[in-house]
């Protein structure tokens, strides 16, 4: 009788990793989710925050901190909320906050909760109860609570990076009614929370902003290349121009073909019921009906119908790159045609962990056990039964290292434990470029062409070196593609 037991003969992690594998990744690289080629493009345009102008993260820390002291002396919430310091790295952008419920979580590309990154307050509330509080799932039916844009009466994601230190303070005000007993509906607290982050930014500017000089670098070499530049910002006039002056000059107009402010988006992108209002050199309102857009000039308000007819700006010679997936990029991409950039500033914290020993042992061997479990799962004896679990216990742990390496509440801000995010599902769909900051456009020719990687679909065999997954090739089931070149 043959022996039907499987023989495994199992390697260290460290021999699964291909050498040269860690530090591959550069934080200054453009990624493509499709074609481009910048030799078409002729127009660039840009959000301000978090595109133009990046900011530190003690700029979060002062968000919070004004943030909290306005509810505890305009709203008079309760003095003990006050002793709730800031926490940094807490929450991460993507998040979707259940209004309702009072609950953070992240959530993942088929709208599944990631176990274990639920949180009531500043506490994370156990995979049961998550269970119970959903019907029996961790499956949420986001198109009945939350619209396209993120907002819904249920459910809110948050999109953009200045929402980290609302998501913190929301929190912590959860919190701190929890652990007092103290009644309250987490409705109203998520009211009175939204709508104020933004308002104590102006004071002491340039103590938050980043790396101006090389927004300058980035609108200078364009502009010198004879590309059209234009800027399309939420903002109000009187917070870009003390920011643009700072990191640009005080002729920093002279960059710009069109300057819109307070342009209210994503409203801006998809109706044509506002005009456009013109501003004079001191931001003040003029009355004069708006013929034409011209350079120098500040428009505030309007709408995309009537700048495309403006301007006869059109289609994929355009390219505008913002921060926030839904206000900035979803309308250009799917409505009109434009070209779009994502600026993800995470990208450079998440490459250094990506680049890590510890991240690539964790996961090769993570990806090793995978592969183990899918094919050894038909042994039924009690032996290899034992294994088994054992395997899914260590497969378990690998998980929450790794999702550790990035954050210990919520982990990536690109996948759960092995799917993509609900953020980076909406980062496909809704750009066709992402990167770090605008100044990785310096890193490439302006008539280079960005070839997104073609990622085999489940069904398709990895028949290119670069995409067999790490280490993949020393589990069972693909050993016998080793071959492949």
């Amino acid at each position: 009788m043959c022996n039907n037991k499987p023989q495994i003969s199992l390697c260290r992690p460290t021999d699964l990793i291909p050498p040269g594998v860690c530090n591959l990744l550069n934080p200054s690289t453009i990624y493509a989710n499709n074609e481009v080629n910048l030799e078409e493009v002729d127009i660039y345009g840009f959000d301000y925050d978090y595109t133009l102008a990046l900011y530190s993260s003690a700029l979060d820390e002062m968000i919070y901190n004004k943030a909290r002291e306005f509810l505890v002396q305009h709203y008079k919430y309760p003095e003990g909320i006050s002793k709730y310091d800031y926490i940094p790295n807490f929450a991460t952008r993507g998040l979707h906050y259940d209004i309702q419920k009072g609950l953070l979580m992240k959530i993942d590309a088929f709208h599944y909760i990631q176990l274990g990154t639920v949180y009531r307050g500043l506490k994370p509330v156990p995979d049961d109860e998550v269970m119970k509080l959903y019907g029996g799932s961790n499956h949420v039916p986001l198109n009945q609570v939350s619209g396209f844009y993120g907002k819904g009466p249920k459910m809110k994601q948050f999109m953009d990076v200045f929402s980290i230190p609302e998501m913190t303070l929301l929190a912590a005000a959860n919190d701190y009614f929890i652990s007092n007993d103290i009644e309250y509906d987490p409705v109203h607290l998520y009211k009175d929370v939204s709508g104020y982050m933004y308002k104590w930014i102006m004071q002491d500017l340039e103590k938050y902003i980043l790396r101006g000089d090389e927004t300058y670098a980035v609108l200078h070499r364009l502009a010198s290349h004879g590309k059209k530049l234009f800027l399309i910002t939420n903002s109000p006039f009187s917070f870009v121009d003390k920011g643009m002056k700072y990191m640009v000059g005080k002729e920093w107009r002279d960059f710009f073909d069109v300057v819109i402010v307070q342009a209210d988006k994503p409203h801006f992108f998809n109706d044509c019921l506002k005009p456009f209002r013109r501003l004079d050199s001191n931001g003040d309102l003029q009355w004069d009906r708006i013929k034409s857009l011209d350079k120098g000039q500040i428009y505030k308000q309007g709408n995309l119908v009537d700048f495309l007819k403006l301007t006869g700006w059109r289609g994929s010679k355009v390219f505008y790159f913002g921060d926030h997936l839904y206000s900035d990029l979803a309308d250009l991409m799917l409505r009109h045609g434009w070209r779009t950039g994502a600026i993800v500033p995470e990208l450079e914290v998440e490459t250094k962990v990506v680049n890590t020993e510890q991240y690539a042992q964790s996961l090769t061997w993570l990806q090793a056990l995978t592969g183990l479990l899918e094919r050894m799962q038909m042994y039924r004896e009690p032996e290899s039964k034992k294994v088994l679990q054992e395997w899914l216990k260590e497969r378990e742990e690998l998980r929450a290292v790794t999702k550790n390496l990035f954050n210990p509440h919520f982990g990536s801000i690109f996948r759960t434990c092995h799917n993509p995010t609900y953020f980076s599902r909406r980062l496909c769909r809704f750009s066709d470029l992402y990167m770090a900051s605008i100044s990785c456009l310096l890193n490439y020719d302006l008539s280079y062409t960005f070839y997104p990687r073609r990622t085999p679909l489940q069904h398709e065999a990895p028949l290119w070196m670069d995409q067999l997954c790490t280490g993949c090739m020393k589990t069972p089931f693909l050993e016998e593609m080793a071959h492949i070149r």
